[in-house]
C-alpha cells in the first residue's frame, strides 16, 4: 500500500461523521476494505444500539499466539466549528506542515486506520502468521467504553495473548492506567414559596449535605500506587432550581474518580453507598440517590512479551527505546481486561495533544512510521517461535 493510499483511508474515516454516534458508518467503510480478501477473514458486526455497530475482523490461525488491535470509532464534538481553520470534516492535508486534519485525526482514527492497514497489508502481500491477529472496532469509547463493554461480554476478547490499543501516544508505551468512576446524585425536595421556606424541602441543602460528606471521605484515603499515583477525585456538575423565589425540589451533581487498586471501585462504591443511605435515614425530609455509571477498573500489567517486544523494535523507528508509562485517562483496555483470560494490554499509537481541541491534527510522517512499527510487533508476536530470545 503506498503512502498517499494510506492517507487517503484516514481522510475517509475522519469525513464519516461519528460524533458520539454513527459508528456503523465506520463500521461498513472498515468492512469494504476487507472484503477483497473475505476468503481470508471472519467479519463479524455486533451490535450495541441503532446506528451503532462494534466491528471484529479476525485473520491468521487458531493456532500460535493471538494479538488483538483496538481503536474506537466515535469522535467527540467538534465545538463552534467557526473556530476552525480546516474543517472538522474535512480530513485536510497541510503538505508544507506535513499534518491532516480533523476531528478524530489525533484521537483516534489515526489509531484505527493504522490498524486496519497493517492487517490489509499483511492480507495483500501474502504474508503467512502463525497465529491470528484480531481488530476489535469499538463503539461509544469517549461516553463510556459502551462497545468494548459488549465486545468483552460477548466472549471476543477471551482468547487473545495481547492487546495493542492505539490510542494517541507515541512517547511511550502505556501499560498501566487507573480506572474511572463517573457517578451521579439526586436530591429530591418539596417546593415552597421563598418567603416560607420552612413549607417545602431544600433539595440544593439536601445535596451539600452528600457533597461535604463525600469530600470528606475521599480526602481520608491518601494511598498511592507505585505506578499510577494517589487517586483523585472531582465533582463537576452541580444543578439544581428553576427561579430565586421558589424552593428547590430538585437537585443534581456528578463526581469523577481516577481509581487505583488500593483503594478498589466495588469500596468506593459501598463507602458512597452508605453516605447516601445514611443521609437518608437520619433525616426524614432527605431524599438522596445516587447511580454509578459505567465504572472502569484500574489497568496494571507486569512484566510482559508484548511490552518486551514493543519496546525491542521501538528502537527501530524512534530515537530512543520507548518507556514504560502509565496514564491517568480512561479507554476501552478497563472493560477488556474483564476478559475471561487474563492478557497484557498495552497503549501505543500516532497522535498528540491536540485531540479533543480546535483544528486536531496528526503529523503525518507520525502516522506513516507508526503503521511500520506497529506491524512490526504484530508480525513478530504472532510469529513467536522465531522470536525465542524476548519471552519471559
Amino acid at each position: 500500500m503506498t503512502d498517499n493510499e494510506k492517507i487517503t483511508i484516514l481522510q475517509n474515516l475522519i469525513q464519516i461523521e461519528s460524533v458520539n454516534d454513527h459508528e456503523e458508518r465506520v463500521a461498513d467503510y472498515i468492512s469494504s476494505l476487507f472484503e477483497p480478501y473475505s476468503d481470508q477473514v471472519q467479519i463479524k458486526k455486533v451490535p450495541f444500539a441503532e446506528g451503532r455497530t462494534n466491528l471484529v475482523v479476525t485473520m491468521g490461525n487458531k493456532a500460535g499466539k493471538h494479538l488483538g488491535f483496538s481503536g474506537h470509532m466515535d469522535v467527540v464534538d467538534p465545538g463552534n466549528v467557526e473556530e476552525w481553520q480546516h474543517g472538522p470534516f474535512s480530513g485536510d492535508v497541510d503538505a508544507e506542515a506535513g499534518k491532516l486534519f480533523g476531528r478524530g485525526a489525533s484521537d483516534m482514527k489515526s489509531g484505527l486506520a493504522a490498524a486496519v492497514i497493517i492487517m490489509l497489508e499483511l492480507l495483500e502481500s501474502g504474508t503467512a502468521i502463525e497465529g491470528q491477529l484480531k481488530l476489535l472496532a469499538t463503539v461509544g469509547e469517549e461516553t463510556g467504553e459502551y462497545g468494548a463493554h459488549v465486545l468483552t461480554q460477548a466472549g471476543y476478547a477471551d482468547d487473545l495473548d495481547g492487546l495493542i490499543i492505539t490510542e494517541p501516544h507515541m512517547d511511550g508505551i502505556i501499560t498501566s492506567c487507573k480506572g474511572v468512576i463517573d457517578y451521579q446524585v439526586t436530591s429530591i425536595g418539596a417546593p415552597a414559596h421563598s418567603s416560607r421556606p420552612d413549607m417545602g424541602i431544600n433539595a440544593i441543602d439536601n445535596l451539600i449535605q452528600f457533597y461535604l460528606a463525600a469530600k470528606k471521605l475521599m480526602a481520608q484515603h491518601n494511598e498511592v500506587n507505585p505506578k499510577l499515583g494517589k487517586m483523585t477525585h472531582s465533582i463537576d456538575i452541580i444543578d439544581g432550581g428553576k427561579q430565586v423565589n421558589s424552593v428547590p425540589d430538585y437537585a443534581m451533581l456528578k463526581g469523577n474518580i481516577r481509581s487505583i487498586p488500593e483503594y478498589s471501585n466495588d469500596q468506593i462504591f459501598t463507602d458512597l453507598q452508605k453516605i447516601v443511605d445514611d443521609l437518608n435515614t437520619s433525616y426524614p425530609k432527605m431524599k438522596l440517590k445516587i447511580e454509578f455509571i459505567y465504572p472502569e477498573v484500574p489497568i496494571i500489567n507486569g512484566e510482559n512479551l508484548l511490552t518486551k517486544l514493543a519496546q525491542k523494535i521501538s528502537e527501530q523507528y524512534f530515537d530512543q527505546i520507548l518507556p514504560v508509562e502509565s496514564s491517568s485517562g480512561a479507554n476501552d483496555g478497563s472493560e477488556f481486561v474483564q476478559a475471561k483470560k487474563q492478557f497484557p494490554i498495552i497503549l501505543v499509537g500516532p497522535g498528540n495533544n491536540s485531540s479533543h481541541g480546535y483544528d486536531e491534527y496528526v503529523d503525518i510522517a507520525q502516522y506513516l512510521n507508526s503503521i511500520n512499527y506497529l506491524k512490526d510487533v504484530a508480525e513478530q508476536f504472532v510469529g513467536v517461535s522465531e522470536f525465542a530470545e524476548v519471552q519471559d
